[in-house]
């Protein structure tokens, strides 16, 4: 497999090259040394360049991330995305029997190995802040997924369109549970698990990430093998298949006012497919120009990757000139912050018992408003959820 033909061929010629790629003989190892760890080094390396050597330029103004902050986020954006296509590979494996597909791992990490090109690649628009916004191209990869998927997995045509969008859907999810610190970090199990079957031999112990950041290894492998087994329950039912609450009973727990605005409208939705899916609910509150949205989601079978996080014990706060952005775990919760003192709007979450999420976003309140809109869901009576 060379790099440059691989890349350009299915830029250029993709019904072509996966095809080609479908019949081809590969292992993890080869996948993850030969292409994935070259390309997905791309946005990570010009992101540092961009943000810590070249700086932003805004009207307010230019600045730099520090450098340790700089090097710290290129490591953990880079790991991040090498255990998102391990992952995204067990996703599109999973969910192949039910777009008429078949179940073959390879490839599948074929797919979640390849799709991304044009996404990585568009990733080098980052070494110029200024033009960043450019890396929008690389959404040409939804069209690599989508093109892919029925070459390599063998499922209809026809079941192309909502095979890719599932897909895309749950990769978010698990995306969005990976989070900053604690998802870049998750990640490094499923990368240890693609190392293991490369047959290198395990890493063990506890890994200091600097910053604050630390890694018990053992507990992020065993946490790992307990998302990929309720993977497998949710696909072949039992009775550790996790069901997603009715997002009439999430809806039941949003209060009728938070910080001394009344609630002005409320929803609930759900969306599953193969088992796998979320339930959300979410309520907005007025009170002259304070605004804040409420909302509570089960994250549900994907939810099991958030238990990764209690393997990390990592604390990240960045300030600029207006606020501040901040990721911490917390009582084995992920936390995340971010507020703007100029535009008095910011955003606080939290994951609760490794499934469900609160968050509470507003504009013309204070953090504390944030902090108390979520506490007035009852962390501790979502938590309840999962035990039914």
């Amino acid at each position: 497999m060379n790099l440059v033909d691989r890349a350009k061929n299915i830029l250029l010629k993709p019904k072509q090259e996966w095809a080609v790629i479908a019949a081809e003989p590969h292992t993890v190892q080869d996948l993850y040394t030969g292409y994935v760890m070259i390309l997905a080094a791309i946005p990570a390396v010009a992101s540092f360049i961009g943000f810590s050597i070249i700086g932003i330029s805004t009207f307010m103004g230019s600045y730099r991330w520090p450098i340790t902050t700089g090097i710290t986020h290129m490591i953990l954006q880079y790991v991040l995305n090498l255990g998102w296509v391990y992952v995204l590979a067990l996703i599109i494996d999973a969910l192949a029997p039910n777009f008429g597909g078949e179940k073959n791992f390879m490839q599948a990490l074929k797919v979640s190995a390849f799709s991304p090109t044009a996404m990585w690649l568009a990733g080098i628009f980052s070494i110029i802040p200024a033009i960043a916004i450019l890396g929008i191209v690389g959404l040409y990869s939804l069209y690599l997924l989508y093109v892919g998927l029925p070459r390599t997995m063998k499922s209809p045509e026809q079941q192309s369109m909502p095979y890719t969008i599932v897909v895309i859907v749950l990769g978010v999810v698990v995306f969005v549970i990976g989070g900053a610190v604690a998802g870049a970090v998750t990640t490094m199990g499923a990368i240890g698990s693609a190392v293991a079957t490369g047959q290198a031999a395990p890493i063990t112990g506890t890994v200091n990430l600097g910053n604050g950041a630390s890694v018990d290894l053992d507990k992020l492998r065993a946490a790992g093998q307990q998302a990929e087994a309720q993977m497998k329950a949710q696909r072949e039912g039992g009775a550790n298949k996790v069901v997603l609450i009715d997002p009439e009973r999430l809806k039941a727990m949003l209060p009728d006012s938070v910080a001394g605005a009344a609630r002005t409208d409320v929803s609930a939705t759900t969306a599953s497919a193969a088992g796998f899916g979320a339930s959300n609910a979410q309520a907005t509150y007025q009170n002259g120009g304070a605004q804040i949205t409420l909302k509570v989601t089960d994250l549900g079978a994907a939810g099991s990757f958030a238990a990764m996080a209690s393997a990390v014990s990592a604390h990240s706060e960045e300030h600029t000139a207006n606020g501040y952005k901040k990721v911490s775990t917390e009582g084995g919760m992920l936390t995340t912050e971010k507020y703007d003192n100029q535009s008095r709007s910011g955003e606080y979450s939290i994951i609760v018992a490794n499934r469900f999420s609160i968050e509470a976003d507003g504009s013309g309140v204070d953090m504390g408003a944030l902090k108390a809109a979520v506490a007035a869901v009852g962390p501790d009576r979502v938590a309840s959820l999962a035990h039914g």
